[in-house]
């Protein structure tokens, strides 16, 4: 997937249905199987912080979007500042594209 449909994704989710922001959150999201996507930024330092993300994810059938800049998902996030990590938990008006990724998956 592209870095800018994975925003877009994001965007919509958050305008349409409900995301939670950040690697704390996304990891309880995840682990509670509330998840539907989960978008990472690739530029995170150290990378220590989200390296188990895809790993818990995968594990729960979850589908991982690695995007390159935090600044750029927090922004699709609707955040003033970067985050690491967004999953989307409710997709909204994304329901049908997020379907259309995990088929291609």
């Amino acid at each position: 997937m592209n870095d800018d449909k994975a925003y877009e994704i994001v965007e919509i989710a958050r305008n349409t249905g409900k995301i939670v922001k950040g690697v704390n959150e996304t990891s309880k999201a995840i682990e509670k199987g509330k998840a539907k996507l989960v978008v990472v930024a690739e530029d995170c330092d150290p990378k220590e912080i989200m390296m188990h993300l895809p790993m818990i994810a995968k594990e729960k059938g979850v589908l991982v979007a690695m995007v390159k800049s935090k600044e750029d998902l927090g922004a699709a996030a609707g955040l003033s500042l970067k985050t690491a990590a967004v999953a989307v938990v409710k997709e909204g008006d994304a329901k049908a594209e997020i379907e259309s990724l995990k088929k291609t998956a």
